[in-house]
């Protein structure tokens, strides 16, 4: 309990672009100058909260960097087949990481019209584009095949209605599809972001398939590219991605069974982050060389060619790459039970302790060096009880009103899932590298939140 922000960035012997970003609490980059102040890409987390504000997301290019190097490095180091990373752009979904994550040779994983639309004006290639969903409307479907995207159907529904629009849009191509089912593999994760087990509200069941590839396979309109299966999100454990290889290169041969020449494979995503000191995730290199080999064994032992092996990893490249700055208000002790400390945000920036449970760790980035000797409970600022971002975080205890409270690993899932409960403003977020910040979200403002709204023209009868 004596110990200081410090250790969290008691890093190993390697260099920064060698170290696995997930299995870092912070950003590859972070350091404490001489000021005792939590820096980030070369810039001072206390001077750019008295800049751009807070609650303020703060997101390190070079990590983000280094996790989409080393994820495209692994795949071309162990499979010895073609492959293609797709950044699930739903952890973290705008204009700067679509194009960061393209400029780096990614496609990008979508699961919403809107979720396409950045991606397409960020400038992705729209043959990298890729969209999921278990209810895609007709006006999403109808903007991926105009974009000329691949569509991953999820059930009938999109069957039908990819045929529909194909005629009605009067097509020169097929439509590429990936056909996704439900591999029926548990991990251990939480039940909201579990997603290959039988009971899940995503894929066709697997004893569909049959008659999926016949429906596919006699409708000219579709060109059945691939298969895909995901097993969940925010895994450590490597064999349940050992053990979907073969279900889905089986998957592969009852497609050939029907005529149809199924080229791409999507293992999905999920490889965990280190939120805590406790979390273990294997590194991103561990979790392709194992998926790698178990699909080059698959292959063999069916002795059908190498597929093109695509992933969809999210949180593993995002999450680690950004943290969040607040600043301490007010202080509530009540004695022998909890103190509280609240901050400028809350619930409406990070919904995910409230909605998974989420453990998160922090620092007081202006006193980087002050002894952690209390155990506070860190509460936003919304009129909601269980707005509580960290129940047991470890600080100094003289944490005060105006320092910058910092948590850590919030790239994936918190400005994507923000709202404005309570009607706050979100949050804006910087983008930090070599020393400079630059602006990649504005903050919202109190006229954005009624920007949308529409008095009615009648009131009603008045007193």
């Amino acid at each position: 309990m004596e110990n200081s922000g410090l250790q969290y960035l008691l890093n190993s012997e390697e260099s920064t672009t060698e170290r696995s970003p997930n299995q870092q609490l912070l950003p590859l980059t972070a350091k404490v100058n001489h000021q005792d102040h939590l820096e980030i890409g070369g810039c001072d987390v206390a001077e750019m909260v008295s800049q751009f504000g807070s609650p303020l997301y703060i997101l390190d290019e070079v990590t983000l960097r280094t996790a989409c190097r080393q994820y495209r490095e692994a795949w071309a180091k162990y499979y010895p087949g073609e492959s293609l990373i797709l950044y699930a752009s739903k952890a973290w979904n705008c204009l700067a990481i679509c194009a960061i994550v393209a400029s780096e040779g990614l496609g990008t994983d979508v699961v919403s019209g809107g979720e396409l639309y950045t991606a397409k004006t960020a400038g992705v290639s729209p043959d990298k584009i890729y969209l999921h969903g278990n209810n895609k409307s007709r006006s999403e479907l109808e903007l991926a095949i105009s974009t000329g995207c691949t569509v991953v159907a999820d059930n009938w529904l999109d069957l039908t209605n990819l045929v529909e629009l194909a005629d009605e849009m009067s097509v020169q191509s097929p439509v590429r599809v990936m056909i996704r089912f439900t591999p029926g593999i548990e991990c251990h994760t939480h039940e909201y972001i579990r997603t290959g087990h039988l009971d899940s509200k995503f894929g066709f069941d697997p004893n569909q398939l049959d008659e999926v590839f016949k429906f596919v396979s006699s409708n000219p309109s579709l060109c059945c590219e691939g298969i895909h299966a995901h097993i969940g999100s925010q895994i450590f454990e490597l064999q349940p991605h050992q053990d979907l290889a073969g279900v889905l290169m089986d998957a592969v041969t009852k497609g050939s069974q029907y005529g149809l020449n199924i080229t791409e494979v999507n293992v999905g995503g999920g490889l965990g982050i280190r939120y805590t000191e406790d979390d273990d995730p294997p590194s991103i290199e561990s979790w392709v060389s194992a998926i790698a080999s178990s699909v080059v064994a698959a292959c063999e032992q069916r002795q059908i060619p190498l597929p093109k092996l695509l992933c969809e990893p999210g949180r593993s490249i995002i999450g680690p790459a950004a943290i969040t700055a607040y600043t301490i208000g007010s202080r509530k002790e009540i004695p022998d039970l909890r103190t509280y400390i609240a901050v400028d945000g809350g619930m409406s920036d990070n919904p995910r302790p409230i909605t998974y449970q989420s453990v998160y760790r922090v620092v007081i980035a202006n006193r980087m060096s002050a002894p952690l000797t209390e155990t506070i409970t860190v509460a936003g600022k919304h009129c909601e009880s269980g707005d509580i971002l960290i129940q047991q975080a470890h600080l100094p205890g003289d944490c005060q009103t105006g320092d910058i409270l910092v948590v850590m690993a919030t790239g994936a899932y918190n400005y994507s899932m923000a709202s404005n409960y309570n009607r706050l403003p979100r949050p804006a977020a910087v983008l930090v590298n070599d020393s400079l910040s630059s602006i990649i979200i504005q903050r919202e403002t109190y006229s954005d939140l009624i920007r949308q709204d529409r008095l009615p023209e009648r009131l009603g009868d008045r007193p």
